[in-house]
This record gives C-alpha cells, sequence and structure tokens, in this order.
C-alpha cells in the first residue's frame, strides 16, 4: 500500500525566522516601569513646605492651590500615559530596535511632564494672565508631542505582524490611530483655548483630553468605550 501524499512543511519566510530571534518585552517593560516610577515621584517635589508667618499656616497652604491642582492633573496624566503603556505592551510579544527607539519616545514625552507642570503651577500662584496662557499652552504641547509618539508607535506595529502577541492584528493596531490623532488634535486646540479665550477654559480641555485617554487605555476595541463603538472588521482579523 503506497505510503499517503505527504504535505510539504510551510516555507518560513526571512522576515518571520527574523522575528523569532528578536528579544521579548520584559527588560523593556522593567526599565519603562521604572521610569514611570521617577516621573510620578518627581512630580511630588513641586509641592514645597510653604513659607508662613506664626498662625498663619493654613493660609499659607491655601495659597499653594496651584500646586495641588497641577500635582493631582499630573499625577492622574502619567498614571493614564502608565495604563495606556501596559495594554500596549500585552500586544507586543518581540522588540526590535526601531521599537526599542519608539518605545524611548513614549517614555521622554512622560518624563517632560513635571516641567510644565511646574510652570503651570507657578503661573497660575504668582503669574499674570499672559504668563497662565503661556504655561497651558507649553502643557498642550508638551501632551501633543506624547500623543504623536504614540501615533509613532501604533503605525510601526501596523506594519511589522512578527512583533505582535498572539491574537493580535496589525488591523487591530491600526484600528487604534484615532486614539493619538484625536490627542494631538485636541491638545493643540486646548493650547488654543488657553490662548485666545481663557486659561481656565484650555485647562479644562486638558483635563478632558486626560479622561479620554483613560477610558481608552485599552484600546477602542478592548476598553468601555469599544463597546460603543460598532467594530468594522479588517481583513488583518483572521490573519
Amino acid at each position: 500500500m503506497p505510503d499517503p501524499p505527504q504535505t510539504p512543511p510551510t516555507p518560513v519566510t526571512p522576515a518571520a525566522r527574523d522575528a523569532d530571534d528578536l528579544p521579548g518585552t520584559r527588560r523593556a517593560e522593567a526599565f519603562s516601569d521604572g521610569v514611570f516610577a521617577i516621573v510620578i515621584t518627581l512630580l511630588i517635589l513641586e509641592l514645597a513646605s510653604p513659607h508662613f508667618e506664626r498662625g498663619h499656616l493654613a493660609a499659607a497652604l491655601g495659597d499653594q492651590w496651584a500646586a495641588y491642582l497641577a500635582f493631582i492633573v499630573s499625577f492622574v496624566y502619567v498614571g493614564v500615559i502608565w495604563l495606556n503603556h501596559h495594554a500596549l505592551f500585552r500586544h507586543i510579544a518581540r522588540l526590535d530596535l526601531g521599537l526599542n527607539w519608539i518605545n524611548l519616545g513614549l517614555l521622554l514625552g512622560a518624563v517632560i511632564i513635571p516641567f510644565p507642570t511646574a510652570v503651570i503651577a507657578a503661573a497660575f500662584a504668582d503669574g499674570s494672565d499672559q504668563d497662565q496662557r503661556v504655561a497651558i499652552a507649553l502643557y498642550a504641547g508638551a501632551a501633543a508631542l506624547m500623543s504623536a509618539a504614540w501615533l509613532g508607535a501604533f503605525a510601526y506595529l501596523s506594519r511589522r505582524p512578527g512583533l505582535l502577541a498572539e491574537g493580535t492584528t496589525t488591523g487591530y493596531m491600526r484600528q487604534q490611530f484615532s486614539r493619538p490623532v484625536t490627542g494631538i488634535a485636541l491638545y493643540v486646540i486646548s493650547g488654543l483655548a488657553g490662548w485666545f479665550i481663557s486659561p481656565v477654559a484650555g485647562l479644562a480641555l486638558i483635563i478632558g483630553m486626560i479622561v479620554y485617554h483613560a477610558v481608552t487605555s485599552e484600546g477602542l476595541r478592548d476598553g468601555p468605550l469599544g463597546r460603543l463603538i460598532p467594530r468594522r472588521p479588517s481583513r488583518d482579523d483572521t490573519a
């Protein structure tokens, strides 16, 4: 009885072979978590003990309301960035040189945050209306740069399926483009509103965008907002 015909093995492409040789994400995640922890710790340094006259400590503490507000907003913002970063890396199995550099860009955006935080605190505590407008524009610009780094990450991963974890497709990564695009556009609008309308309006829009990024931290498909957005099947969803 003749042997049944054997199915020839599926050829392994050079790209797939190269991806299999790439390192995992554990070291990059550990390094990134350390950076986020340091950034959040640095934010508290702006809350200095106030100078006060005897019997006027309560008033001196109240005068630092701007520093408290800036700290809370930035603490939540850095925390939201970390949540987004953590969710992203659940979809990544391997890292190449390009993705390592993009990750450094994401971390750079987070490391910058304490600087505009201190500027906003100083401007709202002791600055003029013009100083506050400049401070809001600076913070919005830093946040827009952060969103641009995320756009680069999604664009890079959408073209490199070999880096993605099992069950994640390049189509999924393309679905996330609207998140950083929305961030860039609305942070720019926040800066313009803070400059041409009022600093408070700009700050309110920035806080609104931080809430948006928090709600979508698990991705447009996986997070709570994904339940409200109809999913359009992609050709890559079967890949």
